[in-house]
C-alpha cells in the first residue's frame, strides 16, 4: 500500500490523475528551514522527514513524503502566515524569475526472509527532487490584493498556485508543470517503478 504523507489536496488529486492507489496519512513536523540550508537540501530533507515520520508508524508500507519550496535569490517563500506575508512574496515574485523545487522521497520495506524485519527499521530510503523555473510578469498591487481576497494563497509555498488564480500572470515556465503544482509526477512514477524491481 502507497502512503502519502501529505495533506495537500494538490498532490492528492495529481496521484488520483495517474491512477495511482493510495492511502493519506499527513505528517505534522516544523517545516522551518535550518540556517544555511539551500533551497534544494530544504526540499529534499522535509520530504525525507516526512516520509520516515509517518513510516515509523506504517513500516509495512511504502511511504511518499514531499516538500515544495519556492525560492527566489535564494530566499525561501514558504507558506504566507497571513495576507501581509502573502503579499509580500507576490511583490518579491512580480516580474522575476523564481524556482520551483519539491523533494520527493519514496521510503519501502525491505523485502527479507525475516518476519521481524519491518519492526528493526529495515527499509530503503529514496531521495530525489524536481526544479523548475517559473517567469511571473509584474503584477499591481490591486492584482495582489484582489488575489489575497479570494483566500488561494493561504495555503500555497509562495503564496499563489500557479493552477488557480496566479495563472494569468505566468507566461512561461522551464520544466514540469505538475511540479509547480505540488508534485513531480515523472519523477514519482520512476521511483514507484524502480522499487517495484
Amino acid at each position: 500500500m502507497l502512503v502519502l504523507a501529505s495533506a495537500s489536496p494538490r498532490r492528492q488529486e495529481l496521484l488520483r490523475r495517474e491512477g495511482i492507489l493510495f492511502v493519506v496519512h499527513p505528517a505534522d513536523l516544523d517545516e522551518t528551514p535550518r540556517p544555511g540550508e539551500s533551497p534544494r537540501q530544504c526540499a529534499e530533507r522535509l520530504a525525507r522527514e516526512k516520509a520516515l515520520a509517518v513510516w515509523q508508524s506504517r513500516p509495512a508500507d511504502q511511504v511518499l513524503g514531499a516538500d515544495t519550496v519556492v525560492a527566489v535569490d535564494n530566499e525561501m517563500l514558504g507558506k504566507p502566515i497571513d495576507a501581509a506575508d502573502a503579499a509580500r512574496m507576490l511583490r518579491a515574485l512580480s516580474g522575476r524569475v523564481h524556482e520551483v523545487i519539491t523533494g520527493v522521497c519514496l521510503v519501502t520495506p525491505r523485502v527479507t526472509n525475516q518476519p521481524q524485519a519491518h519492526s528493526t527499521g529495515a527499509r530503503d530510503v529514496r531521495t530525489h527532487s524536481e526544479r523548475t523555473l517559473v517567469t511571473m510578469r509584474s503584477i499591481t498591487e490591486p492584482e495582489i490584493q484582489e488575489y489575497i481576497a479570494t483566500g488561494e494563497p493561504m495555503d500555497k509555498a509562495g503564496a499563489y498556485a500557479i493552477q488557480g488564480g496566479a495563472a494569468r500572470w505566468i507566461p512561461q515556465i522551464q520544466g514540469d508543470y505538475n511540479n509547480v503544482v505540488g508534485l513531480p509526477l515523472g519523477l514519482v512514477s520512476l521511483m514507484l517503478s524502480e522499487s517495484a524491481h
